[in-house]
């Protein structure tokens, strides 16, 4: 017969993972979220996962002169030394770090044909007029240049300073037919990234650390989670 003590001592890491899963995905019944600030309590957020890995995969188009959205965060960690010139685009008046301030559906806020590249990270859905915006995003782009996008599918709302102007959750097949208004269809490349699983531990507020990276690269469309879109001017 195994010692009692032993089998505690093996049997610790089996406990430790079923805690973690259940954590996660065993909740169904609950009406409480383990946070309610999409995870960044606990970790790092399921979305965020899946848009920094978007980022990674066209991390070449990011250089010359980059126009970000709110910071540089991202524009720094994937373009690095290639960025020649970073602009900050806010929406409010006030903020530290931003070079332009307004509404990207403003015609006058964003110079035409400026950028080599812009990260609209999750942005769009935060706009009514999503042709407009779509629209102008096309005209700040240099010839050739690049948008990465990422929008919200299966999300929670913001509880706090973006939940008035939370408008939309989109599809794959949404945001393609959006950018193919003012971009050539050809030069529109769509990413779905999400599962199951992983739609669930996002919607219960669940951080990657506890769910595990292995868990969210399985990719599924029925639960997108992030929709992204690279496209070109």
């Amino acid at each position: 017969m195994i010692d009692r003590a032993v089998f505690r001592k093996l049997r610790a890491p089996f406990r430790r993972a079923h805690g973690r899963l259940s954590m996660a995905f065993g909740r169904a019944a609950s009406a409480r979220p383990l946070s309610t600030d999409f995870g960044f309590s606990r970790g790092t957020p399921v979305d965020r996962y899946y848009i920094e890995r978007f980022l990674a995969d066209h991390a070449n188009d990011i250089h010359g002169r980059v126009l970000e959205i709110g910071d540089d965060s991202y524009s720094r960690k994937f373009g690095g030394q290639r960025v020649a010139k970073q602009d900050i685009l806010h929406v409010r008046p006030g903020h530290p770090a931003a070079t332009i301030v307004g509404d990207l559906t403003d015609p006058s806020v964003l110079p035409a044909g400026a950028f080599d590249c812009i990260i609209l990270t999750q942005t769009l859905h935060l706009i009514f007029d999503l042709q407009v915006a779509a629209e102008q995003i096309f005209r700040a782009l240099a010839p050739g240049g690049v948008a990465l996008i990422t929008v919200p599918g299966i999300s929670p709302i913001d509880r706090g300073e973006w939940k008035d102007s939370w408008h939309w959750s989109l599809t794959d097949r949404a945001l393609a037919t959006l950018l193919s208004g003012p971009f050539e269809p050809d030069k529109v490349d769509i990413a779905v990234f999400g599962n199951l699983r992983a739609a669930t531990a996002f919607l219960h507020g669940a951080a990657v650390e506890e769910v595990g990276r292995s868990r969210l690269d399985l990719f599924d469309p029925a639960y997108p989670i992030t929709v992204a879109a690279r496209v070109q001017a």
